[in-house]
């Protein structure tokens, strides 16, 4: 019979493949007539993603299997070249701008995002230095000037959705590690605070929250996104209008393969395909926890908690924002959603919490 480990094991690993699997066939689905219009080609998002995909698994079992990956010092040099990658991003001519953000540096026909690869590599970063802690006091201003750092150089491209992230994945780590309730309650309404001051000094955040509240204020600006993404997920009823026949990837809804790919699963596919979906995030989300609090030891339990952390509240914050419980960010939906910095980061993530699901140190 085989061990519990071994299934939650197999669990991530079939889940993760099998929305990777689903992604790559709504990119193709959703984008072909995006790509048709602007690349005269219905093809260049699945190649491209066919390729992406590849990478980010072969990356995923070097990772798994390699000793470097419990090794503090690699994280340490990560948590470095990743801040490094913030900053570049940042200089005029190095970072390129696409809606509204300087977020990506151009490297032929791809790009790079840096605010992906940060997000694990301040979790490893951050689980070595909890882990050093143990048996200690626990609370050190070292631990935040780690997620803050990566966090200002975020918010100034600006990304608010990759900071929040980020954050949140940091923070559970923190409570995990042994943090008091009492910090999380000040942290709570300091971070409300923070969140009311990052509205006032972006008008443009103030009107996402307007259109939350009532989309149909500006149908046709801030409200817009929300609105078509619910013009998707409606009509779909319980099985869809089937694959390859949406209606709002005809330039409704705007780069539908990326940020809004879940409304196109739930419009050709209908209710069943979205709740495999999540069904998919819910076996992912309990094999890996399952795992964490399997592993042997602090460092390992802090590293697959945060990294599963990470994959999940992503997932939680994509769903809420097309369906309409949350206000519009733009978020990718892990494993799914089109580009390379998003998969490529999600199976780094997958990766790490398989080795430690290996046993090895």
């Amino acid at each position: 019979m085989r061990s519990l480990e071994g299934k939650l094991k197999t669990s991530f690993i079939v889940s993760a493949v099998a929305l990777s699997l689903i992604g790559l066939a709504f990119v193709h689905s959703a984008g072909s007539y995006w790509g048709l219009v602007h690349y005269a080609d219905s093809s260049p998002f699945i190649v491209k993603q066919g390729i992406y995909m590849t990478v980010s698994i072969g990356i995923a079992l070097v990772i798994m299997k390699s000793p470097l990956t419990s090794n503090p010092k690699t994280w340490t040099y990560c948590y470095i070249l990743a801040v490094l990658l913030l900053v570049a991003v940042l200089i005029p001519g190095v970072g390129a701008v696409r809606n509204g953000s300087q977020s990506w540096i151009a490297l032929g026909p791809f790009s790079l995002q840096p605010a992906e690869f940060v997000k694990v590599a301040l979790i490893g970063k951050l689980a070595c230095s909890l882990n050093d802690t143990s048996g200690k006091k626990i609370f050190r201003f070292s631990h935040f000037g780690l997620i803050l750092l990566p966090a200002t150089l975020i918010m100034l491209q600006p990304d608010l959705g990759s900071a929040v992230i980020m954050i949140v994945s940091a923070f559970v780590i923190l409570f995990i590690a042994g943090y008091p309730l009492k910090f999380f309650t000040f942290l709570g309404v300091g971070g409300i605070g923070a969140f009311i001051a990052l509205i006032a000094a972006a008008p443009y955040r103030l009107d996402r929250i307007k259109s939350y509240i009532d989309p149909w204020s500006d149908p046709q600006g801030t409200g817009f996104q929300g609105i078509q993404s619910l013009f998707a997920i409606a009509p779909g009823g319980l099985v869809g209008h089937g694959y390859g026949n949406s209606r709002q990837k005809y330039l409704y809804l705007p780069e539908p393969q990326n940020d809004f790919i879940f409304s196109i699963i739930a419009e050709e596919s209908g209710f069943i395909g979205a709740t495999i979906v999540l069904l998919l995030f819910a076996v992912l989300l309990i094999s890996a926890f399952g795992i964490a609090i399997r592993t042997p030891g602090r460092y390992a339990l802090l590293m697959v908690a945060g990294m599963g952390s990470m994959i999940i509240f992503q997932t939680f914050l994509n769903v809420g924002v097309v369906s309409g419980l949350l206000p519009v960010t733009g978020v990718t939906l892990p494993f799914i959603s089109y580009g390379g910095s998003s998969l490529m980061t999600t199976w780094i993530a997958a990766g790490t919490i398989l080795h430690f699901a290996s046993g090895r140190k």
